[in-house]
């Protein structure tokens, strides 16, 4: 007897049956609760995102990391707005983007995030110098290139392209510019409006580790004297160590999350103490580590037992014949 994949509609369906999204506080920058994506191609859907759930914290400086086909680039383009959600809910500095209309998308793209693509040649128009890159945003948003407004977009260019450290290469154009001279230029571009929220796929992604190691602080500069939330998504170990909070996806759900803290002893020396956790949704289910479930050969289910300030799991051996 065969089983009949559900359709399309009826998996957003059930997507959209799932309790009220939660309301965002204050102090939150991005929150995803039970996002869902279906993808349609040729009569098969996919789900990239099964229900993930996200809260960044404004001023965070977060890395998001999992396998290619996790889930994390499908959240990145749902998070800049270039996709758009299933079902759930994901809000942005205070934008639903599952309300938007188009005009309201393109308002979002432009003024509430900023974006950086991995590959260099996406970042910036050929023809244009750095400093004609990052003031290219300001002008379509409106802002003008004469009189005071022009003055207040120069000065803006200027003072991004300083705290990047790149303002000798105002006049230069892409092509004259190293790969990681060009990341610093699109980092500027992407904070030109001065968005509440910064993304990067892959930011580092084509360069060697030296380079990609100053990019990194290149975005360590725009979290901590520009204000701006960030997220990366990274493949790169060393990104991904450097920031405070990790979180891994997997199977299109946030599955764990790696804290980081600096702590000093009795003598004064400071060292960075960092913890695993694994995710806990709103309907109780779990992604155990892999590494867990090998060790102990746990398969199909496990034990559970509550204990007074604890959860124990454990093989279920109680209906093995042999036992």
């Amino acid at each position: 007897m065969t089983t009949e994949q559900p359709t399309y509609e009826e998996l957003r369906r059930q997507a959209l049956a799932a309790a009220e999204p939660r309301t965002p506080g204050a102090d939150t920058a991005i929150v995803c609760d039970r996002l869902v994506r279906i993808f349609s191609t040729d009569g098969v859907e996919v789900q990239a995102l099964q229900g993930l759930e996200l809260t960044v914290v404004r001023g965070d400086l977060v890395a998001l990391v999992g396998a290619s086909g996790s889930g994390k680039s499908t959240l990145l383009n749902i998070l800049a707005g270039l996709d758009v959600p299933t079902a759930g809910s994901a809000t942005v500095g205070g934008y639903d983007l599952l309300e938007m209309s188009a005009k309201d998308r393109l308002r979002y793209r432009r003024e509430a995030v900023g974006f950086v693509w991995q590959q260099t040649a996406r970042n910036l128009l050929p023809f244009l110098t750095a400093a004609q890159n990052v003031a290219l945003p300001m002008q379509l948003r409106g802002r003008g290139s004469r009189g005071a407004a022009g003055r207040r977009t120069a000065r803006r260019v200027g003072d991004l392209l300083e705290a990047l450290e790149i303002a000798d290469l105002a006049g230069r154009r892409p092509v004259e510019l190293s790969g990681g001279q060009q990341q610093r230029v699109a980092i500027a571009v992407a904070m030109a409006n001065d968005p509440r929220v910064l993304l990067a796929d892959e930011p580092t992604g084509e360069l060697d580790s030296e380079t990609g190691a100053a990019i990194f602080e290149a975005f360590r500069t725009v979290n901590r004297e520009l204000g701006a939330t960030v997220v990366i998504v990274t493949h790169d170990p060393l990104v991904a160590g450097e920031v405070r909070r990790t979180v891994a996806i997997r199977d299109g759900r946030t599955s764990s999350e790696v804290l980081r803290r600096t702590v000093t002893d009795e003598h004064g020396a400071e060292s960075v103490s960092e913890r695993e956790y694994v995710m806990l949704d709103r309907t109780g289910r779990v992604q155990l580590p892999q590494k867990f479930l090998e060790a102990l050969g746990m398969e199909q289910r496990v034990a559970v037992d509550l204990a007074a300030d604890h959860i124990e799991l454990r093989r279920d051996d109680a209906d093995d014949p042999g036992s």
